[in-house]
């Protein structure tokens, strides 16, 4: 199983090297070459054990990836997040910490993961924390980014949703984030696809009705390319999380209660489709949050996977 993994990740890998040479109108920015410089030798390092990199190689690889990631755009497109609108890239990375945390706080029910190899002194177990979790949403976007910038998705025929439709969606979305909480822990320990699920159809529909980025107005509108970049972000982050944090000193380790005899790295197979509904979660609860503190307003489009002047738009 772990040979399919490598072998999954690197197809991955190849896959959007492939595209963003095929697609590239210029070089790769400075800030890109040192993404891919400080990967490799963070690989090197870690595969040998030196400290702290081996600690720390999630959190350092993810960093290094999103500069990579982000530079690709640049070359594709000719404009992309870190290069044109630093600070709000960095409001996306402060506020990916809180937004994990949400789902930190339902592990202490579900008890599905936990986390091994982590320093014990605090202050330092704290930076890797903080440090990771300030990645995952950047990942996401800057791959679905990237994604976008290939241009393979197109219009199609509109999909309007009613607003009874909307109302089913927001109660199915909150049931679902219920349920695990207010069900016996024995039980909830296999909810977890709940959670995975609820936030898209309780927060699209809200974000949609304030006027905000949402899900559900591509759809009115017949764009369907962040929908997909979205799920396609989801499942190459998902194995590239999967393949780094494996070999890393400090990592996470699955333990709900079924199929761990079918782990490929940490994660068991099915859980891997995960990722696809989580990368939607991602831009919703972001959408919401951003809203919420007033970086985002009903005029300002300007939101991660929705860049009115980024590839996501299109």
């Amino acid at each position: 199983m772990l040979q399919l993994g490598i072998a999954i990740t690197f197809c991955s890998l190849a896959f959007l090297i492939f595209e963003v040479l095929r697609h590239k109108r210029s070089r790769l920015a400075a800030y890109g070459w040192f993404g891919l410089i400080g990967l490799a030798v963070a690989e090197l390092l870690m595969l040998r054990g030196c400290e702290p990199v081996a600690v720390y190689f999630t959190p350092i690889a993810w960093t290094c990836y999103i500069l990579l990631a982000d530079a690709a755009v640049l070359a594709i497109h000719g404009h992309s997040r870190i290069h044109d609108e630093p600070r709000r890239f960095v409001s996306v990375v402060l506020l990916s910490i809180p937004l994990w945390l949400v789902f930190e706080t339902y592990n202490l029910r579900l008890q599905n993961w936990t986390y091994i190899g982590v320093p014990e002194a605090w202050p330092l177990a704290l930076l890797g924390y903080g440090w990771s979790f300030a990645s995952i949403t950047p990942g996401i976007f800057e791959t679905a980014d990237l994604i976008e910038a290939f241009g393979w998705f197109r219009g199609a025929a509109p999909v309007a949703f009613s607003r009874r439709t909307q109302r089913m969606m927001m109660a199915v979305g909150a049931i679902s984030l219920l349920v695990p909480l207010i069900t016996p822990q024995n039980i909830s320990r296999y909810l977890f696809a709940f959670v995975w699920i609820g936030f898209v159809f309780l927060l699209d529909p809200i974000n949609y009705q304030l006027g905000l980025p949402s899900l559900i107005r591509d759809f009115a509108e017949g764009r369907r390319s962040r929908f997909y970049s979205l799920l396609i972000s989801g499942f190459i982050c998902g194995w590239l999380w999967e393949f780094w944090n494996y070999w890393a000193a400090a990592k996470w380790h699955y333990i709900f209660p079924i199929l761990q005899r079918w782990k490929i790295f940490e994660m068991p197979l099915p859980g891997y489709l995960g990722f696809l509904p989580f990368a939607l979660e991602c831009f919703v609860m972001y959408v919401t949050a951003a809203w919420f503190i007033g970086r985002l307003t009903r005029k300002n489009d300007n939101v991660s996977a929705g860049f009115s002047r980024y590839p996501m738009n299109q």
